[in-house]
């Protein structure tokens, strides 16, 4: 087999065929059609499993048989493949969620924890800067030292906040990131206290609405770890003690 046939095969194994079914599959669109021995010509699926894998594959909708002596399978064309498994694909993921949905709705009624939340990864970072920035009702902090922070994202949530009438500020040392935010509607731009000093490890600062902040730090490395939290007294605390020691 083939690094290309391999990885189609482990594709088809994603989508939630075995590897037998997914070979066998294949085969039958190199044959066009065939029988059981001529399955078993072109691939490693024993002849006496092929009968049970195209009976399997017939029930999915990818194969349809040939009632002859002896028993010839046709695939399905691509486009109805494609159709079929993207539609048990979307079926599945319903059900799925679903479920996960009615247990959040479920526990909904729980006691609120005091959580706080690690992430790791510049772009799942970008995606909760992106998100913490979008619930914003009443006002909005955002600061870096590194420009490679400023997603076109981040400054997209920033401006649409803004223009909804958030209070939305932007802090920074680098002329760069202050530039960047000068252009848009609604954000006031500010650099941070002349006595302040320059932490190499400081990435991003994010709050939102006084109860919702997220910390970065980045590594010699260049990768990136921050904390977050929402809607918690931790948060609440945290932001008060920030904004006390005039770091905002």
């Amino acid at each position: 087999m083939t690094d290309d046939e391999s990885e189609a095969v482990d594709a088809f194994e994603r989508l939630g065929l075995t590897s037998y079914e997914a070979k066998v599959f294949i085969a039958l669109h190199q044959l066009g059609s065939g029988t059981a021995r001529d399955v078993a010509n072109v691939t490693d699926v024993p002849r006496s499993q092929v009968y049970s894998v195209a009976e399997s594959l017939e029930e999915r909708g990818l194969l349809e048989v040939q009632q002859s002596s002896p028993i010839r399978y046709r695939p399905v064309s691509i486009d109805e493949a494609q159709e079929t498994l993207r539609n048990r694909f979307e079926r599945e993921q319903e059900r799925a969620f679903d479920y996960v949905d009615t247990v959040k709705q479920e526990s909904s009624s729980e006691e609120t924890q005091e959580d706080i939340w690690t992430v790791r990864g510049r772009e799942r970072i970008d995606n909760r800067v992106v998100d913490l920035l979008s619930r914003a009702d009443e006002r909005i902090v955002f600061g870096t030292r590194l420009p490679e922070l400023v997603t076109e994202a981040t400054v997209e949530a920033l401006e649409t906040r803004a223009t909804a009438g958030v209070s939305a500020t932007v802090i920074s040392r680098s002329e760069a990131v202050r530039e960047r935010f000068e252009t848009v509607d609604g954000v006031a731009v500010e650099a941070p206290p002349s006595y302040r000093t320059s932490d190499d490890r400081s990435g991003r600062i994010v709050v939102v609405d006084d109860d919702s902040i997220l910390l970065s730090v980045v590594d010699d490395d260049g990768s990136e770890t921050a904390i977050w939290s929402s809607g918690s007294l931790f948060a609440s605390v945290l932001i008060q003690l920030i904004e006390a020691s005039d770091q905002l």
